[in-house]
C-alpha cells in the first residue's frame, strides 16, 4: 500500500469517527434527556443539560472532521483551489466550534474559569457589603452602606 492510499484511509477513518461521535452523542444526549423527563427530575434544567451534552458531542465530532479535511486537502490534493476550500471549511467549522464552546461553558474562551464580569459596585469604587445587603442608597441612587 502506498502513502497516498494510507492518507486516504486515514482521512476516511477520521471522517467516519467524526460522524459516529456526533451520531452517538446525539443518541446518548436524547436518551439521557428522555430518561430525565420520565423521572420528572425537577432539580435539573433538562433542556440546558441536553443542549450542553449535544454541543459537546458536536464539538468533538467537528474536531475529527476538520482533521480529516486537513489531511485530505494538504496531503492528497494540494492545489490553490483545494487549499482555499479547506480554508473556508475550517473557518466555518471553527466559528461553529467557537459558538458551541461559548454555549457549553457559558464564558468567552479567553476568560479564566470563575472570572466574573465587573459589578456595578466595583465600577463605582465601593466594596461590596459582606452581609449581602443592597448597596443602593436612598439619595440620588448613590451606593451607601446599610445602617
Amino acid at each position: 500500500m502506498d502513502i497516498a492510499a494510507l492518507i486516504k484511509v486515514a482521512a476516511v477513518s477520521l471522517e467516519a469517527t467524526g460522524i459516529l461521535v456526533i451520531a452517538i452523542g446525539a443518541i446518548l444526549s436524547t436518551a439521557h434527556g428522555v430518561a430525565g423527563y420520565l423521572r420528572r427530575n425537577a432539580t435539573v434544567d433538562l433542556y440546558a443539560a441536553y443542549r450542553r451534552q449535544l454541543s459537546r458531542a458536536i464539538l468533538l465530532g467537528l474536531e475529527f472532521l476538520v482533521a480529516a479535511d486537513i489531511i485530505r486537502t494538504v496531503a492528497i490534493e494540494p492545489t490553490f483551489t483545494s487549499v482555499g476550500i479547506l480554508g473556508a471549511i475550517v473557518a466555518i467549522r471553527t466559528f461553529l466550534s467557537f459558538t458551541l464552546e461559548v454555549e457549553v461553558s457559558g464564558r468567552w474562551p479567553w476568560s479564566r474559569p470563575g472570572q466574573e464580569q465587573p459589578k456595578e459596585e466595583a465600577r463605582q469604587g465601593v466594596p461590596p457589603d459582606p452581609r449581602g445587603a443592597p448597596l443602593e442608597g436612598p439619595r440620588e441612587g448613590r451606593p451607601c452602606r446599610p445602617e
